[in-house]
C-alpha cells in the first residue's frame, strides 16, 4: 500500500499533518546505493554531504510522513543476524513500538544522525518500544566499529549479503534512500517514515510517543 500523507487527527485533539525538519541541511533523498558495493568505497554523495554541497541530495518535502491508522498495510514479518551474531526476529518484538533505522557506516547523514537515535533509544526504549538497525552494505566488525565509535546500544542486522530485512519492507515502504527511519505501531505496521537524518531527537520521540498511546 502507498505511503500516505493526508490530514488525520493524533491525540493531541490537532490535525497530523506532514513535518518538515528544521535545518536547512535538512533530510535529504540519498542517492540509490548498492547493496553490493563495500563501504569503504569512495562515496561521493556522503562526501558533498559533510563538505556542504549536498550534491546528489534533493530537497525532500514531505520527507516525514504519519500514516493513519486505516490506511496502514499489513505487519512487516522482518528478521536477521545482528553485528554480534545473534538471531534477530520481529516475533521478538511483537506489541512493541518500533524504529527501524536503515544505515550504513560509510554514509555521512548516517555518521550525523547516530547520536540522535541512541537519545531517542535511551529516553524511550524499555517494555513499550524497541530500537533495530538495518545494515545495508558494511558486515558485521565494521557495523561493531560504527556502534562503538558513536555509543550506539540497540542491535543492528547485518543485511548485505541477503536483503533479508529490507526485501521484507519492500511492500509497504520500498527503502531507496540511506538514512530512512520507521516507526512501526504496536501490531508491526508501518505508522511513520522519515527520509534522511532525523534531524534531532523531537520529532522521532514525538513519532514514538504517537504510535505508543494509540489503542493496541
Amino acid at each position: 500500500m502507498p505511503l500516505a500523507s493526508t490530514v488525520h487527527p493524533i491525540r493531541s485533539g490537532r490535525p497530523s499533518r506532514t513535518r518538515r525538519p528544521r535545518r536547512a541541511i535538512g533530510v535529504a533523498l540519498a542517492a540509490v546505493l548498492a547493496i553490493g558495493l563495500s563501504a569503504c568505497a569512495p562515496d561521493a554523495v556522503s562526501d558533498s554531504f559533510l563538505s556542504g554541497e549536498n550534491t546528489g541530495y534533493v530537497a525532500a518535502d514531505g520527507a516525514i510522513v504519519e500514516i493513519p491508522v486505516a490506511e496502514r498495510g499489513e505487519p512487516v514479518d522482518f528478521g536477521g543476524v545482528t553485528e554480534n551474531g545473534e538471531t534477530f526476529s520481529s516475533n521478538d518484538i511483537a506489541g512493541k513500538v518500533t524504529v527501524v533505522n536503515f544505515w550504513y557506516a560509510g554514509c555521512a547523514p548516517c555518521r550525523v544522525e547516530a547520536g540522535d537515535l541512541e537519545s531517542v533509544w535511551q529516553e524511550q526504549g524499555g517494555d513499550g518500544v524497541a530500537f533495530v538497525g538495518v545494515n545495508t552494505r558494511d558486515q558485521a566488525d565494521t557495523a561493531r566499529a560504527f556502534a562503538e565509535e558513536f555509543g550506539v546500544t540497540y542491535p543492528s542486522l547485518i543485511d548485505v549479503d541477503t536483503a533479508e530485512a529490507k526485501l521484507a519492507f519492500a511492500a509497504s515502504v520500498p527503502i531507496q534512500a540511506t538514512p530512512t527511519t520507521l516507526v512501526l505501531d504496536k501490531q508491526g505496521r508501518v505508522a511513520a517514515r522519515i527520509i534522511g537524518p532525523i534531524d534531532g531527537t523531537s520529532i522521532l520521540s514525538t513519532l514514538v510517543k504517537d504510535a505508543l498511546a494509540e489503542d493496541s
